[in-house]
Formats: C-alpha cells, sequence, structure tokens
C-alpha cells in the first residue's frame, strides 16, 4: 500500500509509515509518521515536537510542501492511496491531535474508521458525488 501527495503524487511512504511535515496552532513545526493501516492510529514524532490533544494541526507534503488540506471538512486532511491491486483511494483524516477519524473513498463507495469518524461523516456524505 502506498500514500501520495494529493498535489505532486510524491511518495509519502516510508516502511509501515505515512510521514507528514506539520504545523501546530501556535506555529511549532515538526515531522510525524502515522502507521500506514487504516484504523491504526499509532503516531511517532520526535521527542522535543510537542502538541496536546485536541490541537487543531496543519498538514503539508514533505516533498512540495503544499498544505494536505481536504475541500470536505476544515478538520480533515487528504492523501492518495494506492492499495496492492493498484486501486486509487481518496483518504481522509482528521487534524485534531488524538481525534481517531479516517474516510476511504473510491467513486461512491465510502468505508470509515475510528471513533470520532461519526461528527464527519454527513459533511463527506454532502460532499460525495452521488
Amino acid at each position: 500500500m502506498e500514500y501520495l501527495c494529493a498535489h505532486c503524487n510524491g511518495q509519502l511512504t516510508l516502511d509501515e509509515c505515512v510521514i507528514f511535515s506539520v504545523k501546530t496552532s501556535s506555529g511549532k513545526r515538526g515531522l510525524i509518521s502515522l502507521h500506514s493501516e487504516i484504523g491504526n492510529y499509532s503516531v511517532k514524532k520526535h521527542p522535543d515536537f510537542h502538541f496536546k490533544e485536541g490541537d487543531q494541526l496543519e498538514f503539508f507534503c514533505p516533498i512540495c510542501h503544499k498544505e494536505l488540506a481536504s475541500e470536505r471538512h476544515n478538520n480533515l486532511a487528504k492523501v492518495v492511496m494506492i492499495d496492492d491491486q493498484n486501486n486509487e483511494f481518496e483518504v481522509l483524516f482528521s487534524k485534531v491531535a488524538g481525534e481517531k477519524s479516517t474516510f476511504k473513498i473510491v467513486g461512491e463507495t465510502m468505508e470509515t474508521y475510528g471513533d470520532n469518524s461519526s461528527q464527519y461523516i454527513d459533511f463527506v456524505n454532502l460532499s460525495m458525488n452521488f
């Protein structure tokens, strides 16, 4: 499974992690990695890069440096996922630290993951082209 920047198609996957450049609401910047398995919410970061649960983060491509914001909701980031069968999906995930919310979308089909997904489901459904 590969994750790509929605802007430059640069590969964001390294081993079993997806690498992002992140900016906190206080302006601090750092790199974080999220587990590549959808629904696994483990995060790795430098011990000196601090943010707390509930902080609004901005996610950027570490290659082209464009923001990975979703047009569907301000609290969601967007990347492209290519699975092992070479199928392409839009993956949206929460930019709020500690929030467990992920959407895997292809065409009119959507899979939801995480305990907090219900608060965004209506926004994602409304913006889908049915």
